[in-house]
């Protein structure tokens, strides 16, 4: 089963020795209205607000899958779509506020012409993997973090470049894109629609056996995340992703600790 409007009738290529992963198709770079670009964070207020009731519920429905999965071992269909279609709306907000695409998000589960989807298929679970998923979602959900705090701290670089050139050049695209389909996979975990770990932050490996090069065969993609073909560049990028959050953590936690440090000096008798 896939998530109906996000279902692609293209069957994708198994990742990873054989495992399937969740797809995330974005369009490739392309010229964006730069007054769009310009106010896209004000125009994306009010997803942002369905988005966050979007993820109130979910939260309570992944519980309810939770319990049926443990047993079942596997996520009832009811289940299964409401979550998949909770996960491709916030997903098309989110690539529309990282300046993926400029086409606005609409308010509605079913989007079949929309530049965005993500394709996930109901598999069997491991009842054990179900039982101890939020443990092991956390390694993961602390990477996503990271890259989100680093890609947030220089958000306002890439804004300006894409307002002054009217698009995002290659190398930010692919590192956004790569933080963007990361973020998706482990939500995608984590709503239980898939058993497959996050993984391919680094993008994709050429096809095999290609003789053409990477920048033509991102050009020949139905899609550009489809394979994520990243540069040199772009990989700097995501590791100064995970280096500027990793900052930003140590000096909030920093932080939190000298002002919790006065304040018990200035109750101190």
């Amino acid at each position: 089963m896939t998530t109906g409007q996000n279902h692609h009738p293209s069957a994708v290529a198994p990742e990873d020795g054989g495992e399937w992963l969740p797809v995330l198709d974005v369009p490739a770079p392309a010229p964006q209205r730069r007054w769009t670009v310009l106010v896209r964070w004000l125009l994306l207020i009010p997803q942002f607000v369905v988005v966050w009731a979007l993820g109130v519920a979910a939260f309570f429905v992944t519980v309810v899958g939770w319990f049926a999965a443990l047993f079942t071992g596997r996520l009832p269909d009811g289940i299964f779509r409401f979550l998949g279609s909770v996960l491709a709306y916030t997903t098309r907000v989110h690539a529309g506020a990282a300046l993926l695409v400029d086409s606005y998000p609409p308010f509605s589960f079913a989007a079949p012409d929309y530049p965005v989807r993500i394709e996930v298929r109901a598999t069997p679970l491991n009842r054990l993997a179900v039982l101890f998923r939020l443990f092991l979602v956390i390694p993961a959900a602390v990477v996503a973090s990271l890259l989100q705090s680093g890609w947030a701290a220089v958000s306002w670089v890439f804004w300006l470049v894409a307002l002054v050139l009217g698009r995002l050049p290659a190398p930010l695209y692919g590192a956004t894109a790569a933080v963007a389909r990361y973020s998706f996979r482990l939500n995608a975990y984590a709503y239980l629609l898939t058993p497959a770990y996050p993984k391919g932050l680094l993008g994709d490996a050429p096809s095999a056996g290609s003789t053409t090069s990477a920048s033509a065969e991102r050009a020949a993609a139905p899609s550009g995340t489809r394979p994520l073909l990243l540069d040199t560049t772009a990989k700097v990028l995501l590791v100064l992703f995970l280096l500027l959050g990793l900052a930003g953590h140590v000096v909030n936690a920093t932080t939190d600790y000298d002002a919790d440090r006065r304040d018990g000096f200035s109750t101190t008798p």
